[in-house]
């Protein structure tokens, strides 16, 4: 009997024992803090070796399990898996981490596994494959960026530089690129402004590659260099001096008007029944320029080149006005110069432009309203587009009051330069490849200063030379130009008594 009650006895106490442990063991669960939620990221690298095999590197917080879709049947467990693809596709990959309290999130990022040699030979053709511009519909342009490319201006083969549309670009499997002109180049404004050739397709010899600076710019023409194609980011580089592709002072990350020894930009290529298309493109800060090519493997399908440009716009009533201002102090403050012409330069300010506003309080506290000048991108010229073509019989200068605040910051691309344009806008589809421009430099600022230009003696623009405003009886256009241009640096500026006398 004694024994039998101290092995029960035994048995009561550790039962007890570990009912009381287990208790203290909850009570202190109860009291620790709950795992942090976990935050699932993720980088991945493909193989140079293997286009197939992709490293992934886990980037996630306060996780500890993974778990991995490929996007392709496959999975796994690991942190940093390394996965090798059965074939070149889209995949979707998504991790999904977990913490100890099982709490669980999801990354994924959409991969595109490219064969380089199924990619280059899109690009080069079993040995070479030549493209030309893209002669349906808009084949080139310019815009903010890459959801608005050809937004501010657009090329179609309508006549217009009908020698883009000839000229031939082959890439070859060898690596070599080759440009043939086919004996005619373009004088891009930006290039050749101010010189016999501007704005006109010219014979392709080295006497006429004399750039508006006046250097030699001929290593532009015909020519053999090399290339690079990166299909897994869809970069091209093209190293020798003075290969191209889109425009020639286009580089990788700025542009040029002499020729550079190499440059850099994105091509996407698609495939289409009977011809491929790669759509070239340039990123800069405020300008995204995009150009289409294609290579025809039906000759068929090719359009003629449109060689003569189709009348453009009308010839406007001629006006000889013997009063023309506006003072922006209101709406209807104006003589000629009416208001409902008055444009935000070639876009919003949504768009890369500038927001005008009239009517605002004078900057220096005293004094009628004025207008208000507001940067907001590298197209930023206030215009005027009129309803007659002027005649300049009684007016000798145009001038403008200008406050210049200097609260603006000018330690980048703004400049206090001030600027007078007078062009022709209704029948010229393209106003500043033949505008005349007056220009000066602030030196006072925070106060009204007047800027009077003499009307015969333009500054600067491609028409300088060739004639002034009395010359003609087709000017329609006007703007004013603060800050600089070519640039997207902001700043506000403050005008009035726009006039001319």
């Amino acid at each position: 009997m004694k024994n039998s009650f101290s092995k029960w006895g035994t048995r009561f106490f550790l039962a007890v024992g570990m009912i009381s442990l287990l208790s203290f063991v909850s009570c202190k669960d109860d009291n620790e803090d709950p795992p942090a939620n976990p935050i699932a990221s993720f980088q991945y690298a493909i193989s140079t070796t293997n286009f197939l095999e992709v490293t992934f590197t886990n980037y996630s917080q306060n996780a500890t399990s993974y778990e991995w879709n490929f996007g392709d049947g496959q999975t796994s467990t690991e942190a940093n898996p390394t996965h090798t693809f059965t074939a070149a596709g889209n995949f979707t990959v998504v991790l999904t981490a977990k913490n100890s309290a099982n709490t669980a999130a999801t990354f994924n990022q959409t991969i595109e596994i490219k064969d380089p040699n199924s990619a280059l030979a899109l690009l080069a053709g079993e040995t070479s494959k030549t493209w030309k511009l893209f002669r349906e519909g808009t084949c080139a342009g310019v815009g903010p960026d890459a959801g608005s490319p050809r937004l501010w201006w657009s090329l179609s083969n309508t006549g217009a530089r009908p020698c883009y549309y000839y000229q031939e670009y082959t890439f070859k499997r060898d690596g070599s690129y080759v440009f043939d002109d086919k004996g005619s180049f373009w004088g891009e404004g930006a290039v050749f402004a101010g010189t016999a050739v501007n704005e006109s397709c010219f014979e392709a010899i080295p006497a006429n590659m004399i750039n508006s600076a006046g250097a030699d710019v001929s290593a532009w023409l015909s020519g053999t260099h090399s290339y690079t194609y990166e299909p897994s980011t869809n970069t091209i580089t093209l190293t020798g001096m003075g290969a191209w592709l889109g425009l020639p002072q286009l580089g990788t990350s700025a542009e040029s008007i002499v020729p550079e020894a190499s440059k850099s930009f994105k091509a996407v290529i698609e495939e289409k029944e009977g011809y491929d298309l790669m759509t070239v493109s340039y990123a800069y800060a405020s300008l995204y320029w995009d150009f289409t090519y294609v290579s025809y493997s039906d000759p068929s399908l090719e359009p003629d080149v449109v060689q003569d440009t189709p009348p453009y716009g009308e010839d406007l009533p001629n006006l000889t006005p013997t009063q023309m201002w506006n003072t922006f102090e209101t709406a209807t403050s104006f003589v000629v110069l009416d208001t409902a012409g008055v444009y935000p330069g070639n876009g919003t300010a949504a768009n890369g432009g500038m927001v005008f506003t009239m009517g605002v309080a004078d900057p220096a506290g005293a004094g009628v309203n004025c207008g208000k000048y507001e940067r907001k991108g590298t197209y930023q010229e206030l215009q005027f587009q009129m309803q007659n073509d002027i005649q300049f019989n009684n007016f000798t200068t145009v001038s403008v009051d200008v406050f210049v605040p200097s609260s603006n910051n000018y330690t980048g691309t703004l400049t206090k330069g001030i600027a007078v344009i007078i062009g022709e806008a209704s029948q010229t589809e393209q106003w500043w490849t033949g505008h005349v421009q007056y220009d000066a430099t602030a030196t006072l600022m925070d106060q009204w200063v007047t800027y009077t230009f003499n009307l015969n003696a333009p500054t600067s623009g491609p028409g300088m030379g060739s004639y002034t405003p009395a010359d003609r009886n087709d000017l329609d256009f006007f703007a004013i130009s603060l800050g600089g241009g070519g640039h997207s640096d902001e700043g506000t500026f403050y005008i009035r008594n726009f006039k001319f006398e």
